[in-house]
């Protein structure tokens, strides 16, 4: 599967967590709606159903990401 280039994964991230703050704060039509389509772009760019899905790989997806369960490498 083709994945968004890092610095497109970056700003998503980055839009997302300022949308998210703003629709707390203001809950306006225009921010949901915008917050809506970062999901949206979120989830096509690492093919994904779910926004909290899309974030987990997006975040896999950055440089010097590194995966919090290393249970297998224990094995």
């Amino acid at each position: 599967m083709l994945m968004a280039h890092p610095a497109v994964l970056r700003k998503l991230i980055e839009q997302y967590e300022v949308l998210k703050v703003l629709h707390a704060e203001e809950g306006s039509v225009e921010v949901r709606q915008r917050l809506d389509d970062v999901e949206y772009s979120l989830c096509i760019a690492t093919g994904t159903r779910d926004v909290d899905a899309a974030l987990i790989a997006a975040r896999h997806g950055l440089p010097g990401a590194r995966v919090k369960d290393d249970s297998l490498l224990a094995r």
